[in-house]
């Protein structure tokens, strides 16, 4: 197995690191306490391609697949969460929905400005009573001739508050619902009928948009639905696959940072007269964290490498987001336990990392329901 990243990928990661070095870094503590990443910030990410850059570049994609994309949100999981977030949620889910399950007409109408980042997007399946339990959604959407009419309220929407094409489950059959009742729209926030409202001041990620979508009467065009009509849920679950991949991404970029901070701070540190990283227990420490980072490096690619060669990865993406996000956690709290009093400090960057992290563990899809997910792929398909 050849694990080499091609040229055109050690550029590319080249690129994203210098960008993160030095305009994502600087800006993550104000992004951090105003609440929002600068328009000025989402725009450089537009010019170097970011919103595009796993699509095919017949739709103004990068054509770099999930192999360059996880490059890249491993690079800005260095700098900022909230900034990996909006990035995540335009590109694995809002946009991949449409990607993978889009009719050619559909594609071509919504894909090339979403790309070139002129367009954002944002992907709503979320509700209050249906996290965990998505096919619980009551968001419904009725046939009226040439048009679905769209009611509900969705939540927790990553991008929802300024983005300008929401990818939107809702029921069409409440007989079925997950079994073939649920359908797949791509819904511009600029319609009537849709509107948006902060959930309010959140633990981590406070530079990620985060609202309630609400849908009055909104209708929508029939050409505009993702696939066949309810076939909505299959895509949600063929998305979310890729989406778990960008929190493992952006995991091991977290973790390779703290590896470097304190590194750098047991080395500088002392104790004793002697620096603190002579400490065994110190070494210890740094042993574990290497190791985690080994493991979700080592997750990543491959599992990254089998969604593009169009192999079965539901199970390996569930283990990758499971474990990655899990060590994230993990890996952070032995970083505060080298750095100590220093690290806890607020503002420091490792207490942002650790809150920002938390959320990991949840969206998604909880690390519970990955192990179900697990579960019953062995159960039906034994050890692999």
């Amino acid at each position: 197995m050849d694990f080499t990243f091609s040229p055109e990928l050690e550029r590319l990661r080249q690129t994203m690191r210098a960008f993160t070095e030095q305009e994502v870094k600087p800006l993550a503590g104000q992004i951090d306490r105003r609440g929002e990443v600068p328009r000025g910030l989402i725009a450089r990410l537009a010019e170097l391609g970011c919103f595009g850059l796993p699509f095919p570049t017949e739709y103004g994609g990068g054509g770099l697949g999930e192999l360059g994309y996880c490059v890249m949100m491993e690079e800005l999981g260095h700098g900022c969460a909230s900034v990996s977030a909006t990035v995540a949620a335009h590109v694995s889910i809002g946009v991949t929905a449409i990607a993978l399950d889009g009719g050619e007409a559909l594609k071509r109408a919504y894909l090339p400005a979403l790309c070139r980042g002129e367009k954002l997007a944002a992907y709503a399946l979320t509700e209050a009573g249906a996290g965990s339990d998505a096919g619980a959604m009551r968001t419904a959407a009725r046939d009226a001739g040439e048009a679905f009419l769209l009611n509900g309220e969705k939540m927790f929407i990553t991008n929802g508050g300024f983005a300008d094409v929401i990818t939107t489950f809702a029921v069409t059959d409440a007989a079925k619902r997950s079994r073939g009742g649920i359908t797949c729209f791509v819904v511009e926030a600029a319609w009537p009928g849709v509107s948006t409202a902060s959930v309010g001041e959140k633990m981590g990620l406070r530079g990620s948009s985060t609202t309630f979508v609400r849908y009055d009467n909104v209708r929508v065009p029939k050409e505009n639905v993702v696939g066949q009509v309810g076939a909505g849920f299959r895509t949600a679950m063929r998305t979310q696959d890729i989406g778990r991949l960008s929190i493992a991404a952006t995991a091991l970029g977290a973790t390779k940072e703290v590896l470097a901070l304190c590194r750098a701070h047991a080395a500088q540190q002392p104790y004793r007269g002697k620096p603190l990283a002579e400490q065994q227990i110190i070494q210890f420490m740094l042993a574990d964290i290497a190791a985690n980072v080994y493991a979700i490096e080592s997750m990543l690619y491959r599992c990254a490498w089998m969604a593009d060669a169009g192999m079965p990865f539901t199970r390996e993406a569930s283990i990758t987001k499971m474990l990655a996000s899990d060590m994230q956690d993990r890996v952070i709290d032995l970083g505060l336990q080298i750095q100590g009093a220093a690290g806890v400090r607020v503002g420091s960057t490792l207490e942002r990392f650790y809150r920002d992290a938390r959320i990991s563990r949840i969206f998604e899809g909880t690390n519970e329901i990955q192990r179900l997910v697990i579960a019953r792929d062995v159960l039906q398909r034994g050890a692999g």
